[in-house]
């Protein structure tokens, strides 16, 4: 059974939340607190967490932070919809999806569905090494350097990358990433966007003028072989 950690500041959300994902099957573990999902995160295993942004304490985001430190798990955001920066935010820290109050339980199941669905799909990934100019990534041990220094990618920066650089030279739109990698049709307009800044905040010597990952004006992005 998947155990799912849901916390969020508003407790009718957190009630509703836990009784519709216990109705489909999943165990639902509540926290209240950023402080609290961590230190539930470090005494028993989670398949997924829904965090609200506006946490008590330690709030959403900070507690986004600093469990991807330590953990490999599917975040979705459940945000408050009036301020885009805070969604895009959460992404580029390692979130892996948001949804917007108020929001429909039954999209929200989807989503939960495909996050798990794909995590599934990772936690036996083939064993692969793929070398794009100075980029190594090994998908045995889940790990990417670029000149032989180690580089610390989030799983959807991580999958982006892995999908760019099976397919090097060859253009994907954004909507084109997002199914493949999301496993699901594109619903967040910036989220590839959002984690291909980021991926080249890491891997590129110049972000602003990126040598690896390229955009192709109007039809997308793709991984440059020959560099």
């Amino acid at each position: 059974m998947y155990r799912i950690l849901v916390c969020d500041d508003e407790e009718e959300i957190v009630s509703s939340l836990t009784a519709c994902l216990t109705a489909e099957g999943y165990q639902a573990v509540t926290a209240r607190t950023g402080w609290e999902v961590l230190n539930i995160l470090s005494k028993q295993p989670i398949h997924l967490a829904l965090l609200g942004t506006k946490l008590p304490g330690l709030d959403g985001l900070t507690t986004v932070t600093r469990l991807r430190q330590m953990y490999d798990l599917p975040v979705i955001l459940l945000t408050s919809g009036t301020d885009s920066t805070e969604n895009i935010l959460g992404l580029t820290i390692g979130a892996d999806d948001y949804i917007t109050k108020p929001f429909q339980q039954a999209e929200l199941l989807v989503r939960i569905r495909c996050h798990l669905r794909r995590s599934l799909h990772l936690a036996s990934p083939s064993p692969e090494t793929l070398t794009v100019g100075g980029i190594t990534l090994d998908d045995d041990a889940r790990a990417v350097t670029v000149n032989d220094e180690p580089v610390s990618l989030t799983p959807l920066e991580y999958d982006i990358l892995k999908f760019l650089m099976q397919h090097p030279c060859k253009v994907f739109s954004p909507q084109e990433i997002y199914r493949q990698v999301w496993r699901e049709p594109p619903a967040a307009e910036n989220s590839v966007a959002v984690h291909i800044r980021h991926i080249r905040e890491k891997i590129e010597v110049d972000p602003s003028n990126p040598r690896y990952v390229t955009v192709v004006w109007g039809k997308g992005y793709k991984i440059e072989a020959g560099v």
